[in-house]
Order: structure tokens, then sequence, then C-alpha cells
């Protein structure tokens, strides 16, 4: 096995925690999941009826589970850029980039709040 740069194992650990929340939140990718999950109606002590998605099966539970997806998720970027680099790269350097702008743009969205919050205070 060869030596990987920083930046490459960046890469990866980015590009595995894309491909991971596309699969698992993303909308775009929901008919993946959605013939493995099937609606559960549960009624709170209010009487309230509350209806949730939950899995079906053991792979409707790894398709909807981010700790699960993210292991199966970092083999496969892992073990093709192991074996195949330079077919496997340009996917890599998309979702690397995509992960990226994904945590930057959570933090954003935090700090977007924040100074909106701190703002209806001085009020």
């Amino acid at each position: 096995m060869e030596h990987i740069s920083w930046l490459t194992f960046t890469m990866l650990i980015l590009a595995s925690y894309r491909l991971t929340h596309l699969i698992v939140f993303d909308k775009i990718t929901e008919f993946i999941r959605k013939p493995f999950m099937k609606k559960k109606q549960t009624v709170d002590e209010q009487g309230h009826v509350e209806t949730k998605k939950v899995p079906k099966s053991n792979f409707g539970y790894l398709l909807n589970c981010y700790w699960c997806a993210g292991i199966w998720c970092a083999l496969i970027i892992a073990v093709g850029y192991l074996i195949v680099p330079k077919a496997i790269f340009p996917l890599i350097l998309i979702l690397s980039v995509a992960g990226g702008q994904a945590i930057l743009e959570t933090f954003v969205g935090v700090a977007t709040k924040l100074v909106g919050f701190f703002s209806d205070l001085k009020k």
C-alpha cells in the first residue's frame, strides 16, 4: 500500500461524509430508502397520534442510520481509492468538495442564526 498524503486522507474523509449524508438524509435519494421503510403510528399520553417512518428490515435500518451507512460508505470510498485510484478520484473530488461545502454551510447557518438571536436580545 502506498503512502496517502494528508490532503488525500482529508478528501477521503470528506467524500465519505458527503456520500453518507447523500444516502441517509438527502431528498434526492429518498426513492432508494422508501421501499425499505414503513409508516408506524404511535399515540402519546395526551392522545396525539404521531406517524414516523421506521425501517422494515436491517437493510432499511442501514439506509436510515448515519453511523451504519457511514462505515459502508467509508469502506467503499477507501477500498475504491486503494484498488482503482485514478478511476474513483473524480468521484472523490466531487464528493469531498461537496462535503466541505456542506460543513461550511452548517457553520454559516449557525452563525447567521446566532447573529439574529443576539440582535433580537438587544431590542
